[in-house]
């Protein structure tokens, strides 16, 4: 199963349409999940025009875009959470394994700093932003695969020059 990750478009002021580098790895996916900071919903629907979309709410997102604080999902057999803001960066892992005690992956974002990161059993995964980079090198989303229960890849992909 592919799996494009993604988050903080922050649309329309930063999405205005869906990036052309974002839409080539969207082509591949069998299923999106945006880790919140939407904004408007115009930019769920244009994501699942690629494939099913799972969202979360972010801080920015407002009233219109409909969506729960936090996700639990099995996506090919690998169980996954999602949440936006995962809190402060000590302490993050043994807080997402104690917000989500069934999850092996925890997909989040609001900082826009990409992280991939591993221990106690879960990875926690934060695609970073493919709109507002802010102090990163480069926009940013997430490339996970699925197969047979595991998470066999995870990869931060640069989506802007």
């Amino acid at each position: 199963m592919n799996v494009v990750a993604i988050s903080d478009t922050h649309a329309p002021r930063r999405w205005r349409a869906c990036p052309p580098r974002v839409a080539e790895h969207l082509r591949g996916a069998d299923v999106i999940l945006h880790a919140g900071d939407v904004c408007v919903p115009f930019v769920l629907d244009e994501l699942a025009a690629y494939a099913p979309v799972h969202v979360v709410k972010g801080n920015n997102d407002g009233p219109d875009v409909v969506a729960p604080e936090t996700l639990e999902l099995t996506l090919g057999g690998l169980r996954v959470g999602m949440i936006h803001d995962s809190g402060p960066a000590k302490g993050r892992l043994a807080r997402m394994r104690r917000r989500f005690p069934e999850a092996e992956l925890v997909v989040f974002g609001h900082s826009h700093i990409p992280l991939d990161e591993e221990g106690d059993g879960l990875r926690i995964f934060n695609p970073g932003s493919p709109t507002d980079r802010r102090r990163q090198p480069h926009g940013t989303l997430g490339l996970l695969t699925i197969e047979e229960g595991v998470l066999a890849r995870a990869e931060i992909v640069p989506v802007t020059p």
